[in-house]
């Protein structure tokens, strides 16, 4: 489980207060504007990794979406609206991971500066909503999950811009692609952090 597992009372209100659902719907709005910026500078620059975390930003508008919909509810429903955002996140990662060893036989040429560029953007966007989720992120496992697809948002851009300055460096799409594949090992390892927890939710009620 995560730090802490709050009953479903304490739980309930909080993720049913007006602040919480405010919250997520900017995360929501700010999520799916960058999911249509990177995902046409990812298909331009020739970058894997651009475009895994164009569909990550997908994913978690899609997931905040979810939470604003089970705010509110008993437990039992929030502990299984986590579960399947897990899925999603197990998803995602296998898709980057199959889509980053596809890379490798076939060669990229992704374009560093437009990486970099758009990186150092998505980074500032995923900062402000992973510290804006921050007082949540010890929540129940609905909202530990939004937390930390934040949390791994913002890692996954500081990747990004790695990879931006190794291909700028080597001249190769190498550091895209090992960055594409470490993005996936996040969404698989978060995956697995609410899928514990939310268990663990369902199995108390």
């Amino acid at each position: 489980m995560g730090n802490t597992c709050c009953g479903p009372d304490e739980a309930g209100a909080s993720t049913n207060d007006p602040t919480w659902r405010r919250i997520l719907w900017i995360a929501l709005g700010l999520n799916a504007i960058m999911f249509g910026v990177e995902i046409v500078a990812g298909i331009a620059a020739d970058s894997r990794a651009l475009q895994a975390d164009a569909l990550d930003f997908l994913g978690d508008a899609a997931n905040y979406a979810i939470s604003l919909g089970v705010a509110g509810m008993a437990l039992v429903w929030r502990a299984r609206a986590a579960l399947v955002k897990a899925a999603t996140m197990l998803a995602f990662g296998l898709w980057v991971l199959g889509s980053a060893i596809w890379g490798f036989f076939v060669g990229a040429s992704p374009d560093p500066g437009t990486m970099g560029a758009i990186g150092s953007l998505a980074l500032a966007v995923n900062l402000a909503v992973a510290a804006i989720l921050f007082r949540y992120r010890s929540g129940d496992a609905n909202m530990r999950s939004v937390w930390i697809c934040s949390r791994n948002d913002a890692i996954g851009n500081i990747a990004v811009l790695a990879a931006a300055i190794g291909v700028f460096g080597t001249g190769r799409a190498w550091p895209d692609l090992v960055v594409a594949s470490i993005m996936a090992g996040l969404a698989v390892w978060g995956s697995a952090e609410v899928s514990k927890q939310a268990r663990g939710e369902l199995r108390s009620t």
